[in-house]
């Protein structure tokens, strides 16, 4: 069968609280209508699957990946070097980048899309030499994001902001120097944000103007406001529309150097991927992938 004919789907069984495993019946079905031939590999880590689909990839095999964004960010950095396709059937919370690229939820047309799609090239980001896709950010992000990863008792979207709630009620103004293509700054205040994508977080378009493809991280700064002022600009995230407020600030750089007054995690596509002081950078249009048309 001709290369490109083939796929590996890659399902992380926990993805989504075990969606991506509910799932698989529904995918499979969907499969077969469309005489796609594929296999499946049940994933047990990110080092596993990103091995699995580079394997496959040299073997000119699609790979399709089943979860959300924290293993189809590290999936698709991985296939960098291998010159891979990557394929996603959304099934994690947030599915923020299948969001940004137009790519069906539901799975009759994320399977309809592998079959009908065409392939793009998007950029990919690097910290400290780990891969994302989507937004790598730290600060308040960096609490926000670990107190979701560290919630048992709320699910779906709502556990973004029951952490934004939990992070913000011991939150402490942050300053941090930043390198901007070289131009040093300071910033006094919540978070620093280096978006290769749009959204995070279930649909916050924290960087409405980033493009995937233009070679560019989108750096969103967050300076000091009082913490009510900031929970009220919280919803604006969601329609892209809080970089109009003063306290934020929004530049493009090929580069950019993080350092902060205290220890902070860098967290892209909802996985811890790097520690400060970070370096983050783009590779222009180093990832194939499957998108609509």
């Amino acid at each position: 069968m001709p290369a490109g004919d083939r796929h590996l789907l890659l399902v992380n069984p926990s993805a989504g609280g075990g969606r991506a495993t509910r799932l698989l019946p529904q995918i499979e079905r969907e499969l077969a209508t469309h005489e796609l031939e594929y296999r499946i590999v049940r994933t047990t880590g990110l080092e596993h699957a990103c091995s699995e689909a580079v394997e496959a990839a040299a073997a000119g095999d699609v790979i399709v990946v089943v979860s959300g964004d924290g293993l189809i960010g590290q999936v698709g950095g991985a296939l960098v070097d291998s010159q891979g396709t990557l394929g996603i059937i959304p099934a994690g919370r947030g599915n923020d980048l299948a969001r940004v690229l137009g790519i069906p939820t539901e799975i009759t047309g994320a399977v309809d899309l592998l079959a009908g799609g065409v392939t793009r090239s998007i950029d990919v980001g690097e910290v400290n030499g780990s891969r994302f896709l989507g937004i790598a950010s730290c600060g308040f992000d960096s609490d926000a994001n670990r107190i979701a990863n560290e919630a048992r008792f709320v699910r779906g979207r709502l556990v973004y902001a029951y952490a934004a709630l939990r992070a913000l009620a011991a939150w402490k103004p942050a300053r941090f120097v930043l390198g901007l293509d070289g131009e040093r700054r300071e910033v006094t205040g919540y978070s620093v944000a280096a978006a290769n994508s749009k959204a995070f977080g279930g649909g916050m378009f924290l960087a409405p103007d980033a493009e995937l493809d233009d070679g560019l991280l989108d750096v969103v700064t967050i300076s000091q406001v009082g913490k009510l002022n900031y929970l009220r600009g919280l919803p604006k995230v969601f329609d892209g529309s809080h970089v109009d407020n003063d306290e934020v600030e929004v530049v493009r750089v090929a580069e950019l150097r993080i350092e902060a007054d205290r220890p902070f995690a860098v967290y892209a596509d909802g996985d811890h991927l790097a520690d400060l002081p970070a370096t983050l950078r783009v590779l222009p249009r180093a990832l194939r992938m499957i998108v609509p048309g």
